[in-house]
């Protein structure tokens, strides 16, 4: 299983939020490409990034911030937040970005998800499914759709789409550990990776991600606070 260590830039900033709530953040680094070279060193195989204002706005602020990490680093990064368009996919792969991150636009469009796959290829796509009790929330976690996220992640599926990030949004940030058994029923699917997201707080969860034999796991505060470290992760990683 890989460990995507998480940057999810604000404001110009690295900083983890709470339950997706962008005025519950807290700030671990005002460099977000130095943090990045620093995971790197330290023996991260992906790299997890996020545009929370491109998220909340639409637009993709830290695009220029994200393209320097892509330069600097040398292990594969995915990228999410705002990307709502082609241009935005195109732009960011040509940055050097190994994988694209579709969320709201997924939910609203997936007619249009499915032609970027059949363009751009499934390794270079995948969709974010947030949820909320068990139902999709979208546009920067504001609004919580009448969709289930199963559903919507089966339907993705059958349109090509190959990897999926399923966050709980009520255990993001806070450190309760991952939903496993929504993370169960999803990789239950068949035939689709599924990254966990949300609520990482020690080892023994992301020991839980890799016995259900999900393809990856995101930790953000949890490594940021020192509950789990890169040694750790390593560890895991190396593990067969």
């Amino acid at each position: 299983m890989i460990v995507f260590p998480a940057i999810d830039i604000q404001g110009g900033q690295c900083v983890r939020l709470k339950q997706g709530e962008k005025n519950k953040a807290t700030v671990y680094g005002d460099d977000p490409v130095a943090m990045a070279q620093k995971l790197a060193d330290e023996g991260a195989a992906w790299l997890h990034i996020v545009d929370l204002d491109g998220a909340f706005a639409g637009t993709r602020t830290s695009r220029d911030c994200i393209a320097r990490i892509a330069k600097t680093v040398t292990i594969p990064i995915e990228v999410g937040g705002g990307i709502r368009s082609e241009e935005a996919v195109a732009d960011y792969l040509e940055r050097g970005v190994r994988r694209v991150i579709i969320g709201s636009k997924a939910v609203a469009d997936p007619d249009w998800v499915e032609t970027i796959v059949q363009r751009y290829g499934s390794e270079a796509i995948a969709v974010s499914v947030d949820a909320r009790d068990g139902f999709v929330a979208t546009h920067g976690w504001v609004a919580t759709s009448e969709q289930r996220a199963l559903d919507v992640i089966d339907g993705m599926k059958h349109r090509g789409v190959t990897t999926f990030i399923y966050t709980d949004i009520s255990r993001d940030g806070m450190m309760t550990g991952p939903n496993i058994p929504a993370l169960t029923a999803a990789h239950a699917l068949g035939g689709i990776d599924i990254i966990a997201s949300g609520g990482i707080s020690r080892v023994a969860d992301l020991e839980q991600c890799r016995d259900v034999g999900l393809y990856g796991a995101i930790t953000g505060r949890a490594l940021y606070e020192g509950a789990v470290t890169m040694a750790d992760i390593r560890q895991l990683q190396n593990e067969k």
